[in-house]
């Protein structure tokens, strides 16, 4: 089996843009992988150091999310990231690496940047050490586990470009001894926030998160934008700018030629679309629901999950490090 490596900053709850951008397929994935599942506390403290109470928080919350979409502990290890001190190591020895340059240079970097700014003005100058090494920490967190293989999308490219770049670098320096690892392109795009941004975001409030509870979901549900141009119920309307065909598309609704050619002729009002789309979305919750409550009823579960998983993570962490250090030659006693 290749070792896959993935991860997900711990600053709340997951929500649908996550399970059908990312996380859902990594259900499928880990029968096929060895693999690594990162909650990456450490990152998530780049832009909320000064909030560590909901970085803690959110650590147990995103493991229970993992756990009730159908990530199996029996086949993959969820860690967090700050309890396996070689990844700071490694952060250290490979900043030597590369130049400040070229991490302002990184796309993705200067997308996250330009994003700050726009949303906090001029909170988003104060870039953090921290932020701008980013890369390079998760460049860390790829190869201390010796990954082969990690999931992206499109956006996320440029970082694992720059892993691979380090790795080059390493091991012209010291040796082969690091792999590269390669992109496991997501077949899913985007998803879009009940608000029609091409975006569903924790920051920008349009999100349907996994732990929602029914009332939650309904007023999300009920408040989604739909053809502006539909003024009466049966006025024909446009599915393709409502956000209301677009999540029964996302959920695969089996009526969904129906919802499309009603929605087309005026033979469909929006509230009793809503109305569908809501019964839809409780019945896809409704399993995750059931094993959300079941873990936050027996969080030393959760407890166990986390130390057994970080544990074996730590074990081949020390593999890597071990390995590094002879490269470097500072192995000093062994």
């Amino acid at each position: 089996m290749k070792t896959i490596l993935t991860g997900i900053r711990p600053t709340g709850h997951l929500h649908l843009g996550h399970y059908f951008g990312a996380v859902g397929n990594w259900v499928k994935l880990q029968t096929d992988y060895e693999t690594y599942i990162e909650i990456a506390d450490v990152q998530a403290l780049t832009d909320n150091f000064d909030n560590p109470d909901k970085v803690v928080k959110s650590v147990k919350n995103l493991t229970i999310d993992l756990l009730s979409i159908g990530i199996d502990p029996n086949k993959a290890n969820i860690f967090i990231q700050s309890l396996i001190p070689e990844i700071a190591e490694l952060t250290v020895f490979y900043s030597n690496l590369v130049t400040i340059s070229r991490l302002e240079r990184n796309p993705t970097v200067k997308t996250e940047i330009k994003s700050k700014k726009e949303l906090f003005g001029e909170k988003g100058e104060s870039i953090t050490y921290g932020f701008l090494g980013y890369p390079v920490s998760q460049a860390a967190d790829i190869t201390a586990f010796k990954g082969e293989v990690v999931p992206v999308g499109d956006d996320q490219l440029p970082l694992l470009e720059q892993c691979r770049e380090i790795v080059r670098k390493f091991n012209s320096i010291y040796g082969k001894t690091l792999l590269e690892p390669e992109a496991y392109l997501s077949k899913f795009p985007r998803i879009k926030g009940i608000d029609g941004n091409e975006k569903m975001g924790k920051s920008l409030g349009n999100a349907i998160y996994l732990a929602d509870d029914d009332e939650e979901v309904r007023k999300k549900i009920m408040s989604m934008v739909t053809d502006p141009n539909k003024i009466k119920i049966d006025d024909p309307a446009n599915p393709d700018i409502c956000m209301t065909y677009y999540y029964h598309k996302l959920i695969g609704n089996e009526n969904l030629k129906t919802v499309c050619e009603e929605c087309k002729l005026g033979k469909r009002g929006c509230v009793a679309c809503k109305k569908e789309l809501l019964n839809k979305m409780l019945e896809f919750l409704k399993p995750i629901h059931e094993k959300q409550r079941y873990y936050n009823e027996h969080p030393e579960k959760v407890d166990e999950i986390l130390k057994e998983g970080t544990k074996k993570a730590r074990e081949k962490a020390k593999e890597t490090m071990k390995d590094v250090k002879k490269a470097m030659r500072i192995n000093y006693f062994e």
